[in-house]
């Protein structure tokens, strides 16, 4: 696994394959939870299938990143992956991108938590 700072305040984790992705996953919680103020993508390339201990432990991280205001992006997700997500019925609670950039792309364009543009008409 690599966490690799993106920007001031997004961070890149590289997730490796099952059944490291678990313990992985709650290193990255560790962390953020230490640092408080990153938005973080995850970057699923090397996983090809995911437990539910795993998915637990995204699920703490996105609950602990909304927490801060900050926000959890999901990239290069498997077929099989989504699948598992869908199945589940949490298709539409993960933002997920095709790629890392795209991910990152849209932290930098909607920061510190909010997830999309304000509503038309104003406040």
């Amino acid at each position: 696994m690599s966490i690799e700072t993106w920007s001031e305040n997004t961070v890149l984790v590289g997730l490796p394959g099952e059944p490291q992705s678990r313990d992985e996953l709650n290193r990255v919680i560790q962390y953020v939870r230490g640092r408080g103020d990153c938005d973080v993508v995850l970057d699923f390339s090397e996983v090809t299938i995911m437990t539910s201990a795993s998915l637990a432990s995204v699920l703490r991280l996105k609950k602990l990143l909304e927490d801060n205001a900050r926000r959890l992006s999901l990239c290069c997700v498997s077929h099989a992956t989504r699948g598992i997500i869908s199945v589940i019925g949490l298709e539409g609670f993960f933002e997920i991108f095709d790629d890392r950039f795209d991910a990152l792309a849209a932290v930098q364009v909607v920061p510190n938590g909010l997830t999309g543009p304000e509503p038309k008409g104003g406040k």
